[in-house]
């Protein structure tokens, strides 16, 4: 079937990525299988991760079905568009359908985009994974990709404004080897090493990012074992 709406947005989001001349570093696209299923796993620091962690996968030409939550479907402007490049709702209520539907397009060679941390992490550090991704790629036999983000929470990030105007940020993404998820290993297991290497993939992207804070007051992107003043998580639970 013809994708009428997905690649236009694409389109449009290179096209704005372009005026507000943001320049993106990546690396490791070769991961991505240029055929068949895969879920592709990345941390989480923006409110626009789903977009670059998908463009991840246009040197291959593919396209990421991610799995969000259902409010965003539910939106006048971002819910027809969500629905037509043919994400996919998650209810937490009813988790299980959304999962299902999850399998089926693995099953038929989508890739999948899952972020495992569930909710931004205000500390931009690693927060634990679900093992959802880990079931789903033993359920459907497919590999997962690991992919980290870096620089994505300078633009737009929970409880900080948008910054979309031409400010000339960096963002640096890496996408890691493919991580096999044998049926006779614990989801558990698997979903250990893969965010072992999604952390070993993010160190890299923060080591090769090319700018730092200017200063006290632009520090706040940076996570405190960094030198930045975001919090840290244990300081984002307290709050929570």
């Amino acid at each position: 079937m013809a994708e009428l709406v997905y690649p236009p947005v694409i389109g449009a989001a290179h096209g704005l990525f372009r005026a507000l001349d943001i320049r993106i570093d990546m690396k490791g696209t070769e991961n991505i299988p240029r055929k068949g299923g895969a879920v592709l796993v990345s941390n989480h620091i923006g409110y626009l991760d789903f977009i670059f962690a998908g463009l991840t996968a246009r040197p291959q030409k593919r396209l990421v079905r991610f799995m969000a939550k259902e409010s965003v479907f539910r939106h006048k402007v971002s819910g027809p568009l969500m629905r037509a490049m043919k994400h996919i709702p998650v209810d937490r209520k009813q988790g299980e359908t959304a999962y299902q539907h999850a399998l089926e397009s693995l099953r038929s060679g989508e890739i999948i985009g899952v972020f495992p941390e569930a909710t931004i992490s205000q500390s931009f550090t690693l927060k634990s994974f679900k093992s959802g991704a880990a079931r789903m790629a033993q359920e459907a036999g497919v590999p997962l990709i690991p992919v980290a983000l870096w620089g994505t929470q300078r633009l737009w990030t929970k409880g900080r404004p948008k910054n979309l105007k031409r400010s000339h940020i960096p963002v640096t993404m890496r996408v890691g080897e493919p991580i096999e998820a044998p049926t006779d290993q614990y989801a558990g297991a698997i979903t250990r090493r893969l965010r072992e290497r999604v952390q070993e993939l993010l160190d890299a992207a923060q080591r090769a990012y090319p700018e730092k804070p200017r200063g006290a007051e632009d520090s706040w992107w940076l996570p405190a074992h960094l030198g930045g003043t975001a919090p840290t998580a244990a300081q984002v639970r307290e709050a929570g």
